[in-house]
């Protein structure tokens, strides 16, 4: 899980980088609270879909808010000076709202919020949580112009620090012993659903404890060269060729790679569609560093499509930032301006899809170095 120290200093960062009369902020993204404290309920809890509220002061302390059966499914102890955990069922009485439940754990730190002390400029997400940065002054303008949190935080997400790389690692760890476990199994007459169920065995008992796995489990052929979506009823034909692309989410964080495995012998067509593929890896790879555009890497992965006569083939993104989301900037597509950055997480998924042919992608995941990157992912790409 995440380390008291990683988040200690994600904090710090975070104080930094908001403007000095900010007295505290309040914080509801699951993401930003997990990323900030290392609290995050187990998805795969009666809690999934729980929630907890972080409040940080500048001068004073981290206080997790939450109910009593939300922290007892959170995956490890959280890094906060003080939580508060409002009873919620206690199988004698009914199920209050546990939205209820938050707001009166809320309530105890409310008279830090009090109106003499500052005012709050609020963010309403979708899910209705509340973001909110607390100003010295009712008559202070806000922060700066569009500031809100989650702008903020998002982007410090972007350099991941030693404790988020090593969860980024276990869920690649996993995911690779998955996709050897598809490599022994792909052949004609297996099913995408029974090929799904072997990776997910192989990759949890890598792991070493449940955790959610999601992705693209589906077979191309000549006739079908799209792929994507979760695994169907679909036995794998002779010509066809399975996209094994998929993400074991450890503690919110994960890996993303992809391997395309022939079911039997590819055709020429097959292997030359691939070989564009790799070819526009590695012309991604020699892109990959600090101060290069999200543009500018894209360009590099099209280019040997372009030079081959194959530019429609490769229709999607050239790859994207990785961790607590899917993805995460920076994108690698056509007009992105933004800037890749040392610690960022960033995948390469140049892919073909030719009608008559089949389609295939292949991808590894990097973190960008000072001088460039090292790359994350070992497994096989082999047709």
């Amino acid at each position: 899980m995440l380390s008291e120290r990683g988040c200690r200093d994600r904090r710090e960062r975070l104080w930094e980088a908001l403007p000095q009369q900010v007295e505290w902020v309040l914080i509801a993204d699951p993401r930003h609270v997990n990323y900030l404290s290392g609290f995050w309920v187990n998805p795969l809890s009666h809690s999934c879909g729980e929630r907890g509220l972080l409040f940080l002061e500048r001068d004073g302390e981290a206080v997790l808010l939450c109910d009593n059966f939300a922290l007892g499914a959170a995956l490890g102890e959280p890094h906060v000076d003080r939580t508060i955990a409002e009873p919620w069922y206690d199988q004698q009485h009914g199920v209050p709202n546990r939205d209820h439940v938050l707001f009166k754990a809320l309530q105890q730190i409310l008279p830090r919020l009090r109106p003499g002390r500052g005012r709050v400029e609020a963010e309403w997400l979708p899910v209705g949580a509340l973001e909110a940065i607390g100003l010295p002054a009712p008559g202070d303008s806000p922060p700066a112009d569009g500031l809100t949190l989650g702008t903020l935080l998002r982007d410090l997400r972007r350099r991941k620090d030693p404790d988020e790389i090593e969860l980024v690692r276990r869920s690649i760890r996993a995911g690779e012993a998955g996709q050897c476990r598809a490599r022994e199994l792909v052949r004609p007459g297996i099913s995408e659903f029974e090929l799904f169920r072997e990776i997910q065995s192989a990759a949890l008992a890598e792991l070493g404890f449940s955790a959610p796995l999601y992705g693209d489990f589906r077979a191309t052929s000549p006739g079908r060269p799209g792929a994507g979506g979760p695994p169907t009823e679909h036995v794998l034909q002779a010509g066809d060729i399975f996209v094994c692309d998929f993400s074991v989410v450890v503690a919110g964080y994960r890996g993303d790679f992809t391997a395309s495995i022939a079911a039997g012998t590819p055709t020429e067509g097959q292997r030359a569609l691939f070989e564009l593929c790799r070819a526009a890896m590695n012309a991604g790879e020699a892109a990959l560093r600090p101060g290069v555009t999200g543009r500018e890497v894209h360009e590099a992965v099209a280019a040997p499509f372009a030079a081959a006569g194959r530019a429609g083939a490769f229709p999607h993104h050239a790859g994207h930032g990785l961790g607590l989301g899917h993805p995460e900037a920076p994108s690698f597509v056509a007009k992105s301006d933004e800037v890749l950055r040392a610690g960022e997480v960033v995948t390469l998924e140049p892919g073909a899809y030719v009608q008559g042919i089949g389609g295939l992608r292949i991808e590894h995941n990097y973190r960008i170095t000072d001088a460039g990157y090292e790359r994350l992912t070992d497994h096989s790409l082999e047709l």
